[in-house]
């Protein structure tokens, strides 16, 4: 089993490979790397909100009503930050059957979505420039689809960490070839 990794400030890529008799299965990680400071400015709303729901208890005489009521809205408010936080996104090939796509969240929840190799046609990096700022992503043309499927859908990664589950793609669906300017990069 190989286990190849690098990371920056936001993302940490995992590449897990194995070698031998067993090389059908190559999973490709990528790891948010959250900071504290969302779950510190999550808390400090929370005991905002908290302080503000004590104060008019005192001041209005109905401490039930009030009380229950902001921590209701914490409540609302802890469950709908956490909730949709993603954790991890991946990405596994199985070299004769197709590739799955997972997304991992905060809460738990594991969205997986499988496509087998034969619809998909190819692997492409595909680059999207806005007024404000250009990001790359990687999608992947099927068979019988009017839409590219992104592999993806939660972040915005950076080309050096798409790069080799692109080549992994290539090589599992057939599509080896690889330009020499996908070739330089990887080497800068």
């Amino acid at each position: 089993m190989t286990k190849n990794q690098f990371a920056n400030a936001r993302y940490k890529y995992i590449h897990n490979g194995s070698e031998g008799h067993y090389n059908d299965i190559d999973e490709h990680h990528i790891v948010i790397r959250k900071g504290s400071g969302y779950v510190f400015f999550v808390c400090l709303l929370i005991c905002m909100l908290l302080v503000h729901t004590i104060y008019l208890c005192l001041q209005r005489g109905m401490p039930g009503y009030y009380f229950g009521c902001g921590m209701l809205l914490s409540a609302i408010l802890v469950r709908s930050s956490f909730q949709k936080l993603v954790v991890k996104e991946s990405v596994v090939i199985f070299a004769a059957f197709g590739v799955q796509l997972e997304t991992h969240y905060r809460s738990g929840r594991i969205d997986r979505l499988f496509i087998p190799i034969h619809k998909i046609l190819k692997p492409i990096l595909n680059e999207h420039v806005t007024p404000v700022t250009c990001y790359w992503s990687l999608a992947l043309i099927l068979h019988g689809e009017e839409e590219m499927m992104l592999a993806f859908k939660e972040k915005q990664l950076p080309l050096k960490m798409l790069i080799p589950i692109w080549k992994a793609l290539c090589a599992a669906t057939g599509n080896g070839e690889v330009t020499n300017a996908i070739a330089k990069m990887t080497t800068d």
